[in-house]
């Protein structure tokens, strides 16, 4: 009985860590973000001062690399909204089955908190604090009112029973 425990528990856990991938996946696959700027070959000197040229191919990369991490800041922020948002219809669709199918109830709480956390790291780098701020609320809102949801008030309902 106890292997059939853990058996259920490594699933859960599995399939939170699946839906996770699946919008992480899903995202980067009909979103792409911005292409990072190629290293040119020929500033690899080893050590080595740079040429003239080199110096000037080293400028241009470099410039090239400071619009890609401005375009990719905007990017993060759009990517953490939609993994928001995904983290929300999974945890929606885990409290609707949360009495049906209780093991597919509790992965789909695993990976709506996962997609949560994936959500924050994509913010994160978005490094704009009003919308990481906003982002974090919204997923402490979210956590406590899952928590209240599942351990208070289910817990409540269970004594009176």
């Amino acid at each position: 009985m106890e292997g059939n425990k853990m058996l259920k528990l490594a699933y859960t856990f599995f399939l939170g860590i699946l839906l996770a991938l699946f919008v992480g996946v899903g995202i980067n696959t009909f979103y792409p973000g911005p292409t990072a700027p190629e290293f040119p070959a020929e500033l690899n000197s080893y050590g080595k001062e740079l040429t003239t040229e080199q110096a000037a191919v080293q400028r241009n990369f470099d410039k090239r690399m400071e619009q890609f991490n401005k375009d990719m800041q905007p990017y993060n922020r759009n990517v953490s909204m939609l993994a928001l948002g995904a983290a929300v219809v999974f945890l929606a669709v885990s409290l609707a089955f949360e009495k049906r199918i209780k093991l597919i109830a509790d992965g789909g709480m695993f990976g709506g908190l996962f997609t949560l956390l994936y959500s924050v790291g994509r913010g994160f780098a978005s490094q704009d604090s009003k919308y990481m701020f906003i982002v974090i609320s919204a997923c402490l809102v979210i956590v406590l009112y899952l928590g209240y949801r599942r351990f208070v008030r289910h817990g409540a309902t269970a004594k009176t029973a």
